[in-house]
């Protein structure tokens, strides 16, 4: 499994939801999974962006899917990244050879 980190920004339908129906988020978590991959854990944010979400899934393309069908709703604008595990960038950092500078 690949882990990704989703910086979410709610659009003004989206701060309208979430004000009317606090638990509304935990409804698009559920999409997210149905989408094929999970939400780990999940925190609101004070200033540019609005939520961060640790997201686990088998591929970039499932990730992919998941921003884009989620920003087709028109309730948030997600930009998510690829996390690499810190101990996998080491482990595969030690199996490369020197760089020869």
């Amino acid at each position: 499994m690949a882990y990704y980190l989703q910086l979410v920004t709610l659009t003004d339908e989206g701060r309208r939801n979430f004000e009317e129906n606090p638990e509304w988020i935990k409804e698009v978590n559920k999409d997210v999974e149905l989408m094929g991959a999970k939400i780990l854990t999940q925190y609101a944010l004070l200033g540019q962006f609005d939520l961060v979400n640790i997201i686990e899934a088998p591929s970039d393309e499932v990730a992919a899917k998941v921003a884009i069908k989620l920003s087709a709703r028109g309730t948030i604008q997600p930009m998510t990244l690829a996390a690499i595990p810190i101990n996998n960038l080491i482990n595969t950092l030690k199996k490369e050879p020197p760089t020869p500078w």
